[in-house]
């Protein structure tokens, strides 16, 4: 992979927070094919994100397909999320070293879906390794499903992302830790159920960015992994924050907020009232699945996902009281 130079942005305007979708894509395929190192943009001062293409995690875009980041503070580097192979992790890795001499001393992982953990391994090791940073269940996340995620990677990718180690977290959190990256706070919020049973969000209090991990999805089908209820409640929840800019885990990050919350939470809200009323009206799950359509035909992935989602939200919701 090449280790050419990095090319670092200003902080971005509203207008290249909306075009980054334009170019994500592609430069994610590059960076995991050889042809240009991972492009990150600066989205706040000393805040950095990589936008993966908005595709499922598979071959064709060598993994690259979740939003990664990292702060920079006076004293060390926190990075959020790692990417679905290691390749990518190292990717990752060499755009912080070229970004700044400072150690990376957090490592931190917002849930425990694949194309967001299988990069960690680039960051272990060394003369001040780091600590990987999780929700409480994470552990339990990656020890249940890491063989599986393995055993994929295994079968559909070839050459140096063919092989990963799962890399559990050194530290978790319960509810909410702050991390001090010097002169620089990020706060660690853990959260029920929602996308999956180990979600996590990182605020960066400086500047009021806000990483969602895939308790966003922008431009991307939402989910559902955990619990529809309780992913719409932590929308709500979190309504009520500043912050200044979001960066989802799918899709560009926004400077509108809570706005930027605004499609998603449309769709898992008439998902929800959708199943509830089919399963008030005696629809078997089939034909739920089948009869329930959504309401956001430009979304990306909406075949992949959308009946899938359908499922879930019938599962949850046919005991519900």
């Amino acid at each position: 992979m090449s280790r050419s130079a990095l090319p670092i942005r200003i902080p971005l305007a509203d207008a290249l927070l909306a075009s980054l979708l334009a170019w994500s894509g592609c430069a994610a395929a590059q960076a995991v094919n050889g042809a240009a190192p991972m492009t990150v943009s600066q989205v706040a001062s000393g805040v950095y994100v990589h936008i993966g293409a908005l595709e499922d995690w598979t071959p064709a875009h060598g993994g690259d397909v979740a939003n990664l980041g990292f702060v920079v503070g006076s004293r060390c580097v926190a990075v959020i999320d790692t990417g679905g192979t290691p390749a990518v992790g190292l990717a990752l890795r060499a755009a912080v070293q070229r970004t700044t001499p400072l150690p990376v001393c957090y490592v931190i992982n917002t849930h425990a879906h694949p194309d967001h953990v299988l990069g960690n391994e680039a960051f272990e090791g060394g003369a001040q390794p780091p600590q990987f940073v999780g929700h409480a269940r994470l552990p339990a996340a990656l020890q249940k499903r890491g063989p599986f995620y393995l055993n994929a990677l295994r079968r559909d990718f070839r050459g140096p992302d063919a092989e990963a180690r799962i890399v559990p977290p050194t530290l978790t959190v319960e509810q909410r830790l702050e991390l001090d990256l010097g002169e620089r706070k990020l706060r660690l919020d853990a959260w029920p159920t929602a996308h999956t049973d180990a979600d996590l969000t990182v605020l960066d209090e400086a500047s009021g960015t806000l990483f969602l991990g895939d308790l966003l999805f922008v431009g991307h089908t939402p989910v559902v992994d955990g619990k529809l209820k309780g992913w719409l409640a932590a929308l709500q929840q979190m309504r009520g924050w500043q912050v200044a800019t979001a960066v989802p885990g799918h899709g560009a990050p926004q400077r509108e907020w809570p706005g930027a919350l605004d499609a998603e939470q449309g769709y898992l809200t008439r998902l929800q009232a959708d199943t509830r009323r089919a399963i008030k009206d005696g629809w078997t799950l089939s034909k739920a699945v089948e009869r329930i359509g959504p309401d956001r035909p430009d979304w990306k992935l909406l075949d992949v996902f959308h009946k899938r989602n359908v499922t879930a939200a019938y599962a949850e919701l046919e005991w519900d009281d």
